[in-house]
């Protein structure tokens, strides 16, 4: 799946040591050639919670029956 920079994905999985869970939204900010993508994920206050290098394997595009929600971040620590 192509993806391009400042498009908001969807996480495809759960990555408990950085605070995220599947559905999270995050945004690509940088693609590499060898196909990894840069993705920020940032908190509702605009503190970015995590930046990772990920794989198309790991987020998804948004679908048009996709409803943005928000909730509560646990603490990690």
């Amino acid at each position: 799946m192509k993806f391009e920079k400042l498009e908001c994905v969807v996480l495809a999985h759960d990555m408990p040591n950085h605070g995220l869970r599947a559905g999270d939204l995050g945004t690509v900010v940088e693609i590499y050639p060898e196909g990894g993508l840069e993705v920020e994920f940032v908190r509702g206050s605009g503190v970015t919670q995590a930046l990772l290098t990920l794989t198309a394997h790991d987020v998804r595009k948004i679908g048009p029956f996709d409803l943005p929600a928000t909730r509560r971040l646990a603490e990690v620590k």
